[in-house]
Order: C-alpha cells, then structure tokens, then sequence
C-alpha cells in the first residue's frame, strides 16, 4: 500500500508491502524501529519468536508516549513480561499485525505525537 504524509518534519512510512518497508522514501527488506522524532534504525530482531525484554526496553530511548508494536503478518502478542520496562516508564503500547501498525503509526507520527513503530516484517 502507497500512503501519502500530510506533514514532512517527521520520518512517514511511505509504502508497505510483506517483505518491505518504505521509511521517508528508502525500502528496508528487514525489521526496523522508527521514531517521530527523526530515527530509523534496524531492529535487531529476526524473528518473532526471538524478542526479548532488551528488545523492547531499548525503544525507550526516544521517550514516547507509545510505541506501536507491529507483529508482522498476523497478530501475535508478546508476554506482558517483556513489555515491562516500558510500562513501568509509563510508556503505552499497542500491538498490531505490521501493516496496520504502519498505518496507525502515520496517523499519531501527523499528529505532532511522540510515537515509536517497531515492526518485524512478515518475513520475520
């Protein structure tokens, strides 16, 4: 899917499909972690079932309000033990499949809010 941002002084997913993701223009074939406030970064996840707690405490860095958790292809939720550290710093977080976390991460990114999208590919 092709999206189109309203505003351009935060990084926007500009296009996904199942094995790629297009962040302000440039397609990444492997999972990322992207931050309104101007980063992408890989993430150095592979898989899902390779998360763990230092995964997800790392997003905090950026300080959001929420980070929108895209588990690839379909919905899967990860133990609540790992999202720990995020919670205790009053981070909220929203887990989805890929795409729509994309697409919800867009909306909060053209809002002005502090979000963060980390999101494994369906591949991943």
């Amino acid at each position: 899917m092709k999206l189109q941002p309203d505003r351009f002084d935060t990084l926007f997913i500009n296009a996904y499909a199942e094995d790629w993701i297009a962040v302000s223009g440039e397609k990444k074939h492997h999972s990322v972690v992207v931050s309104s406030q101007g980063q992408c970064s890989d993430w150095s996840c592979r898989s899902f079932a390779e998360l763990s707690q230092d995964h997800f405490d790392r997003l905090a860095a950026d300080r959001p309000e929420v980070v929108i958790f895209g588990s690839g292809a379909k919905l899967r939720f990860v133990s609540p033990a790992l999202l720990r550290g995020l919670i205790e710093r009053g981070i909220g977080v929203e887990t989805m499949d890929t795409a729509a976390a994309c697409r919800t991460y867009n909306i909060l990114a053209q809002e002005g809010r502090r979000v963060v999208g980390a999101l494994l590919l369906a591949s991943a």
